[in-house]
């Protein structure tokens, strides 16, 4: 197991729609562990591939008894509208109200390349939505309007310069 490194915002990577999975291998198996365990050391409750530099359709999500694996997932119907509060490890610090599908239905295969789908509602589906976004290269901030995107994206900016400076 190692932790891997998660890319913050602006790095252009994350807007890099990422790939179809075709080979369900050790490979793969080791990276998804990678992954599970680099968003629980990071308090996470979900993190995409693409948010640490893999092109590859997978990302996880961890919340109460939920504990998901998903491989080239799909959202396949969405019903109803919330808003809610979301947060990301690419944008360390950042809470913003995002408007999301209240029920999603997801489609996706396992580590494994076995098929499945599932519904969900409220924040587990906040949650599906905003990894499988990741996935096409869409960003929390792609949600908020132009005045609120560019505000987020100046701290960010501010920021990662400071941080620079730091010896």
């Amino acid at each position: 197991m190692s932790l891997l490194k998660i890319l913050v915002y602006p790095d252009p990577a994350l807007r890099e729609p990422s790939k179809e999975v075709e080979r369900f291998d050790s490979e793969l198996g080791n990276f998804i562990r990678d992954l599970w365990e680099t968003m629980l050391a990071y308090d996470g409750v979900g993190l995409a591939a693409t948010q640490v530099g893999k092109n590859l359709r997978v990302c996880v999500i961890s919340w109460k008894e939920h504990r998901l694996i998903l491989v080239n997932p799909r959202i396949t119907g969405t019903e109803g509208e919330q808003i809610g509060e979301e947060g990301c490890l690419s944008f360390p610090g950042i809470f913003e109200k995002i408007r999301r599908p209240l029920k999603v239905r997801v489609e996706a295969v396992d580590e494994a390349g076995k098929p499945f789908s599932l519904e969900a509602d409220g924040f587990l589906a906040r949650a599906l939505c905003h990894e499988i976004d990741h996935l096409d290269g869409r960003l929390m901030i792609d949600h908020l309007s132009h005045l609120k995107r560019e505000i987020v994206r100046k701290k960010l900016l501010k920021r990662s310069k400071e941080e620079r400076k730091k010896p």
